[in-house]
């Protein structure tokens, strides 16, 4: 991915953090040599021997899966927030941008057996139903239901290198960047509120 100087995330704990909330990413490999997308979540963990690796599944109806048995390098693409940034916003003539925050994770993948697939399920519903009124456990489905894993495919990526891109208008002097955080506060998106939420946290660094 290309990433000029400023935007450049080298942070890896950072970048960490980021996996983990923003876990729902793009799985690109290729198939008889075409390129081929799945939109899937994938967490971030520790394999058994300390290494740094995605989890993830997905359906035995996805023709992706055949080719993992292969290891093949994969790449999985994670997004944050993003919001357009005016030119209008700054002090002189410009032109309009936008702002983001992208991870590029690189690697090889593996398929996983059923008792490590169980195990990432586990981690998984439990990270997502921790706040719900009645949350649900792996552990309290019936085998009946249980047995709808075979209808899933497991796998692992050994992370062989993450690219970061925080595009926060790190290049722009104070004046435009506190300006740019106003404009977007003021527009009540979420999207903008949460880029801006951003540019303050890493001003502050």
């Amino acid at each position: 991915m290309h990433i000029p100087h400023h935007f450049k995330n080298e942070n890896l704990q950072e970048v960490r953090d980021f996996l983990v909330k923003n876990s729902f990413g793009i799985l690109i490999n290729t198939i008889n040599g075409k390129l081929w997308g799945s939109h899937i979540p994938l967490e971030l963990d520790q394999d058994a021997t300390g290494n740094d690796v995605l989890y993830g599944h997905i359906s035995k109806a996805n023709p992706q899966w055949k080719s993992f048995q292969e290891e093949k390098d994969v790449l999985a693409i994670f997004s944050g927030t993003h919001s357009y940034i005016s030119a209008s916003w700054y002090n002189h003539e410009n032109v309009s941008t936008w702002n983001y925050i992208a991870v590029h994770v690189y690697g090889r993948i593996q398929p996983i057996g059923e008792e490590e697939l169980l195990a990432s399920l586990k981690k998984l519903t439990d990270k997502y139903e921790e706040n719900m009124e009645n949350p649900m456990r792996v552990e309290d489905l019936s085998p009946k239901t249980l047995r709808m894993i075979r209808g899933v495919v497991g796998f692992k990526i050994i992370i062989s290198d993450i690219q970061a891109a925080y595009k926060l208008s790190q290049n722009r002097h104070d004046e435009d960047y506190h300006h740019i955080v106003k404009k977007l506060e003021e527009t009540k998106d979420p999207a903008s509120i949460g880029i801006a939420e951003n540019m303050k946290k890493k001003r502050k660094k």
